[in-house]
């Protein structure tokens, strides 16, 4: 007989799928389309840098957030690019960010050379001790090492130190079992994200460490979502983003967990609930991009028809200044839309700019209004399958 089973009799190593409601199984269902989508789309090199980028610093800086680091989003962005700038009084908040960085490079580059380690209470109990690396600990708090003393968080108290050890390979031989196998990808990836977000709550509750357990449970689900297959990279960051911006539900989410017999459930609910929308976000930024590349190419073909000559100096000027056109801008600013239009119409007369302007707003490219000027970028949306406008629907990617 086990002390937990009296003690925490929530962690029983099960979970009953028939629980799930419809509206999950909808979540889900779209988890994995965009999951596709995301993964499925070419990216240009500075856009999958800058996505990679961004959401690393995204997840660095939640999951430390979660546990009351303070640095803002700039400053971890400038620990993710090396620069290392904190007063004395404030560089253990670097360190905490660079100790979970680190970690998260740890698993993308096993996952790129094909080293990707198992979960394992050994693998664990390595993230604990990269999260902890170099900060100061309670006496009794050894980096990686299992606690044996009572340890918790304000209103709620970890299972049995003396039974940890026995946890930790319970539940790892749990999250490796057929429970969390499907040969059907649909089933599959459902499980996926029933695995990840149940062991980052299995941690919590056994709280096995003296410290950072948060960061290593959302770091073992941020190994989960990504060792599966299913999950992009740039996504399987959105959890941890998801429950810092949401920082009093995801407490309340996990207290209300162990209240009843399908509280995991509910938990999964409020993670599908935000990781759904941060695909919707990411998905938006894919989009952005394609309608980027597909303007620029469209005012490629119209000046080349438009212009009998496309490598003139009209048809090379009216080309840089409609590319260079972004926003809504008033006439007197036009030649200073970047170096290169500026550089375009440095001996230009205000003559040329008026028949260029009239050159391509007769292409359909520009669209005037007094003296100002925006792209004509809804001409896109012609090429777009017809479909009929719904209420509250959101606008098509590119829309202005």
């Amino acid at each position: 007989m086990w002390t937990y089973e009296d003690t925490h009799p929530w962690i029983d190593f099960s979970v009953d799928l028939r629980e799930l409601q419809p509206h999950d199984w909808l979540l889900l269902g779209e988890a994995r389309s965009k999951c596709e989508h995301i993964a499925g789309a070419p990216l240009l090199p500075e856009v999958a840098r800058h996505l990679h980028r961004v959401s690393l610093i995204k997840g660095a800086s939640a999951t430390t957030a979660i546990e009351g680091n303070t640095l803002s989003e700039d400053e971890v962005g400038d620990r993710v690019d090396g620069i290392k700038r904190l007063p004395a009084s404030r560089e253990y908040l670097g360190v905490e960010v660079d100790n979970v960085v680190a970690a998260y490079n740890m698993i993308v580059s096993e996952l790129a050379e094909g080293e990707l380690h198992a979960l394992t209470p050994d693998r664990i109990k390595q993230m604990n001790s990269m999260v902890l690396q170099g900060l100061e600990l309670e006496d009794g708090v050894v980096p990686g090492q299992v606690r044996t003393h009572g340890a918790g968080v304000p209103g709620y108290r970890g299972a049995p130190a003396e039974e940890c050890e026995y946890l930790l390979e319970r539940l790892c031989e749990w999250l490796e079992s057929d429970d969390f196998r499907h040969e059907d990808d649909a089933w599959a990836f459902c499980l996926v994200c029933l695995r990840a977000v149940i062991a980052h709550l299995y941690i919590e509750w056994i709280h096995p460490f003296g410290d950072g357990n948060g960061r290593t449970g959302r770091l073992v689900e941020y190994q989960l979502l990504l060792a599966s297959g299913f999950v992009p990279s740039p996504a399987a960051h959105l959890l941890s983003n998801h429950y810092n911006l949401t920082r009093p539900q995801y407490y309340r989410a996990l207290d209300q967990a162990r209240q009843n017999g399908s509280g995991e459930l509910a938990f999964v609910r409020y993670a599908m609930e935000g990781f759904v929308d941060g695909l919707r976000e990411q998905l938006s930024m894919v989009w952005d991009q394609q309608m980027a590349v597909m303007w620029r190419d469209y005012v490629h073909d119209r000046i080349r028809d438009g212009f009998r000559n496309h490598a003139s100096p009209a048809a090379v000027r009216a080309r840089e200044l409609v590319l260079a056109l972004s926003e809504p801008t008033e006439r007197s600013r036009l030649t200073r839309l970047s170096p290169e239009v500026a550089r375009l119409y440095a001996t230009a007369s205000q003559k040329t700019l008026t028949r260029d302007l009239h050159a391509v707003e007769a292409l359909g490219l520009i669209v005037r209004d007094g003296e100002w000027f925006r792209p004509r970028r809804e001409s896109l949306l012609s090429f777009l399958p017809l479909r009929a406008p719904r209420e509250g629907s959101p606008q098509p990617p590119g829309q202005t």
